[in-house]
């Protein structure tokens, strides 16, 4: 079984930046991919964006492209999102979730276990 936490959301105004971590623990010689999904009141769950294993591979929604960086340290357990030119619209609760396998990348089917999510809210 894999624990996931994340931190580091909060309050930020437009054209601000904000890094989220999501520290694992629990798992013993899994190699997860790793991935970033969000969810606004009222929406459906959105991905953001997801990273390899080995960091060889990403992938960023469109939304998000150019502006957020998905990165990890496995030494740590730990992946980060760096979220630059935040806009208002990227206000949500956003997941963190580990995969074992991942085809398309996109959809939440893929991945095995998830974080209890952390707040980020920017204002105009």
């Amino acid at each position: 079984q894999e624990r996931l936490v994340e931190s580091g959301g909060g309050l930020v105004q437009a054209g601000g930046s904000l890094r989220l971590s999501c520290a694992a623990s629990g798992s013993t010689g899994g190699n997860y991919a790793m991935g970033w999904f969000r969810q606004a009141p009222g929406k459906e769950r959105e991905f953001v964006a997801a990273i390899s294993f080995k960091s060889a591979n990403t992938r960023y929604a469109d939304s998000v492209k150019g502006r957020f960086t998905i990165s990890r340290d496995n030494a740590k357990n730990t992946v980060y999102l760096q979220m630059n030119s935040l806009k208002p619209e990227d206000t949500a609760v956003y997941y963190c979730a580990a995969a074992t396998v991942l085809t398309l990348w996109v959809y939440d089917y893929e991945y095995d276990y998830w974080g209890p999510g952390t707040q980020v809210t920017v204002s105009s």
